[in-house]
């Protein structure tokens, strides 16, 4: 709680050091609180005073690997930052069983975003539709020789023009898309900045007044594709003969339907899925927030919410896993370039285009869901969950050093996964 008022002026003038003196006035943190606000890690708080507004401090997200990942016959080792147990692991299992299957194999569009012109005032908007789209090439050319992004320069710009009529509150609004080539780009600077450039020309040119000249995070003309088989075999195997292939293939196709059917569900099986997806963009320093964004309202573009990895069986009976999602992401600018962290985790993987790291983040959604599945329907998704969530529960009854695996152990063994337990087993040990 503020001790005085929020109201600070001038608190953005400050530097980082003089800002956590400021605090220590305000609120009820200790000197020990303070020098953990201090201790930034890799990203110190000289560059991260730069990167937002405000800065106190840092936070860190512990940095795992995805082992197992066969991408398009290539071998990658996949850095996730998350906080939540049992994820890294899945997809790694998923990985693991998905490699005599050929493991994943990927495909994207090119790397299109869109711009919107929001234009507001006009008096018949279907023939003003109709006077963008007669002098479309004309626009494009104009664009791509102002290029205020610089672009081109990289063979990107402005690919095309669409318009559209929609009904709102405030009447009829023509709506104008550029579908701008962002190349490695994930965009928004260089999108947002195009179409401030241009709507003053689309003023001249249909009368009217623009008013938001904004990206759309929902990428449709940029998405991206992985497909994986999992055998009966595989699946077989990873249940240790507890079930038949086929018996687990059978069942999350009916957990998959139970999502296709269900929002509730659905909701959940998504999650899943962004588990994956959001720590690989965490780890490359890319949009989470975005692709979140993109992510969950390309899955009710038709008017219903649905799964955004799907699944089938193939002619022999074994498991196939599809997924689609838009993928807003750059290699270059923002925090990829950047954030120390991030660089590691972009040369860590090897990728040279945008275009490959979001076919890496697809197949990496589509692991995690599966793994998922694939827990519910067989041994139930706490069993391996709970097991790694252990230690957790040990730190928080307060447990350090090698006591954590002590106590973890012994809930686990017990099947008595709580923090009360875990503080009984602790006492006893003193």
């Amino acid at each position: 709680m503020v001790g005085k008022t929020s109201e600070i002026s001038g608190f953005y003038k400050l530097s980082p050091e003089e800002r956590l003196g400021k605090l220590k006035e305000l609120v009820n943190i200790t000197d020990d609180d303070i020098k953990m606000l201090q201790n930034a890690g890799a990203l110190d708080l000289e560059n991260a005073n730069r990167m937002i507004e405000n800065v106190v401090g840092t936070t860190q997200l512990p940095f795992g690997l995805a082992l197992n990942f066969m991408i398009n016959g290539k071998d990658y080792i996949i850095p996730m930052c998350i906080e939540e147990p049992s994820v890294v692991a899945a997809a790694s299992y998923a990985a693991s069983l998905a490699r005599p299957g050929g493991g994943f194999r990927t495909e994207s569009d090119d790397p299109i975003m869109i711009g919107q012109i929001q234009m507001v005032g006009i008096e018949n908007p279907e023939n003003a539709k109709k006077d963008i789209m007669e002098k479309k090439e004309e626009v494009i050319r104009y664009a791509n020789d102002v290029d205020p992004a610089v672009l081109v320069k990289y063979g990107g710009g402005l690919r095309d023009i669409e318009v559209r009529v929609i009904e709102s509150k405030r009447g009829k609004m023509l709506i104008i898309h550029l579908l701008v080539d962002c190349r490695d780009a994930m965009g928004a600077n260089a999108v947002n900045t195009l179409a401030e450039a241009l709507s003053p020309r689309i003023e001249k040119l249909i009368g009217g007044k623009s008013r938001l000249r904004i990206i759309s995070n929902l990428a449709v003309h940029r998405k991206a594709r992985s497909r994986a088989v999992w055998t009966k075999k595989e699946l077989e195997k990873s249940t240790k003969g507890k079930m038949a292939g086929g018996d687990v293939v059978e069942a999350i196709l009916d957990a998959y339907a139970f999502a296709d059917a269900d929002p509730y569900r659905c909701t959940t099986n998504n999650k899943g899925v962004m588990n994956g997806v959001d720590a690989v963009v965490l780890a490359t320093g890319n949009d989470f927030r975005a692709i979140e964004a993109g992510a969950h309202s390309y899955a009710c573009i038709d008017g219903r919410y649905k799964p955004l990895a799907r699944y089938s069986k193939n002619e022999n009976g074994d498991l196939v896993g599809e997924i689609e999602l838009p993928m807003a992401i750059g290699l270059v600018g923002g925090a990829t370039r950047t954030h120390p962290i991030a660089k590691i985790a972009v040369k860590m993987l090897g990728v040279k285009t945008a275009k490959e790291l979001g076919e890496i983040i697809a197949s990496v959604g589509l692991a995690q869901n599966f793994a998922a599945l694939r827990a519910l329907a067989t041994e139930g998704i706490q069993r391996g969950h709970m097991n790694l969530h252990a230690k957790n529960i040990a730190i928080m009854a307060g447990a350090k050093g090698e006591r954590i695996d002590i106590v973890s152990k012994q809930i686990i063994e017990e099947k008595r996964i709580r923090v009360d337990r875990a503080k009984e087993i602790l006492e006893s040990l003193n």
